[in-house]
């Protein structure tokens, strides 16, 4: 059986008459749409948060969007971010009219290089989006003063770090907003797409209420527009309200895996070699992909087909380089850090209920390829 980068079966098969008993409770309760399970997943993702304010939409692209006109951002603004992301990200800054640019990750921990942001705004610089990816936090210090110093709002990119610690404060609680993911493969994932915004605005909040549903707050009203059909599924609710409550254990899972592959991977990193995970100062990582690089990527990951292991890269493509966003105008070369982890980055199997015996033929066959090369 192949062994892959993620499967949600082996959860879904110890969690089934949860899963199922929360399915069965939202088609019995005679409200389908922005009812009560809905409201009480905000109402307990925001209390998990620390935060006020919780609003659920229907993706997490569309969380970035709106959570971005939330913040008054649209058409002539630019939006600061990295090319080291998943595309949606972009996709999102680009559908509120919105110019994304960017500034290069660093090499150490493939996150934002804040000290690059001071010369990438201009006077219509609007937003900063640090993306807190792989499930650690970018360095939020000097971003944030960076952004009150010029009036900018920060959304943080969360959809990759749920329960991320930052010098204490979980992702998602340190900016004006911040933007989650519930796709399936997430830390905390739905069995469909999902998403959701914080915010400890309240303004913010409803004007978040207000896109999500058409630009309405009365039915059939518009208040105003842009407005969108962006809703958080009653049934995906309530079946992250469960999945919520075991969250905590989800993280521990997945950092265990993260030090058994450090521990037993961690001999074979050297210069020019392997290159596992590093965390950051005041990090506490989640590991929502584990995430390790090397000059020879391509090929070791073709030889660990013969083992039946299949893994990811996250990502191949920077999105400056996409056609999609050849209008932006960077050239090959204007990122260079992303650039190159883009030709070497590739991720492990990770998920918490990832069995014992599969993370030892991942180590062990990895351990064969690399005596090979």
């Amino acid at each position: 059986m192949t062994i892959r980068v993620w499967d949600y079966l082996p959860e879904y098969h110890s969690e089934r008459d949860e899963v199922l008993a929360a399915v069965s409770k939202v088609f019995e309760s005679g409200q389908l749409v922005l009812g009560p399970s809905v409201a009480g997943f905000e109402r307990e993702f925001a209390a998990y948060h620390e935060v006020a304010h919780c609003t659920g939409v229907d993706n997490g692209t569309n969380a970035v969007k709106l959570a971005l006109q939330a913040l008054g951002v649209g058409p002539g603004d630019e939006v600061i971010t990295v090319s080291n992301t998943a595309a949606p990200t972009v996709v999102a800054i680009d559908g509120t009219g919105a110019k994304p640019v960017f500034v290069d990750v660093r090499e150490e921990d493939f996150l934002m290089d804040t000290t690059q942001l001071a010369a990438a705004i201009t006077p219509r610089t609007r937003a900063l989006v640090p993306v807190h990816l792989y499930g650690q936090c970018v360095d939020m210090t000097p971003l944030l003063a960076l952004a009150a110093e010029h009036g900018l709002a920060v959304l943080e990119d969360c959809a990759q770090a749920h329960g991320a610690l930052h010098h204490g404060r979980l992702a998602g609680s340190m900016g004006d907003a911040a933007a989650f993911s519930f796709y399936p493969t997430k830390v905390l994932g739905a069995y469909g797409d999902g998403g959701a915004v914080l915010t400890g605005d309240e303004q913010t909040d409803r004007n978040l209420r207000r896109l999500r549903y058409y630009g309405m707050e009365e039915r059939y009203f518009v208040e105003q527009t842009p407005g969108h059909n962006s809703r958080l599924d009653e049934v995906q609710a309530e079946i992250l309200r469960g999945k919520l409550r075991r969250m905590d254990s989800y993280i521990k899972g997945r950092r265990e895996i993260a030090q058994r592959y450090s521990e037993e991977l961690g001999d074979l990193a050297e210069p020019g070699g392997l290159v596992l995970p590093s965390v950051s100062p005041g990090n506490e990582h989640v590991y929502y992909v584990y995430v390790v690089r090397h000059p020879r990527r391509d090929e070791i990951i073709e030889r660990l087909r013969a083992y039946d292991i299949s893994l990811n890269i996250s990502y191949p493509w920077p999105v400056h380089t996409m056609t999609g966003f050849e209008h932006l105008g960077y050239p090959q070369g204007a990122l260079p850090v992303t650039e190159k982890l883009a030709g070497e980055v590739f991720s492990l199997p990770m998920y918490p209920s990832l069995p014992p015996d599969r993370q030892e033929t991942v180590i062990r066959a990895l351990r064969e390829v690399l005596a090979g090369l």
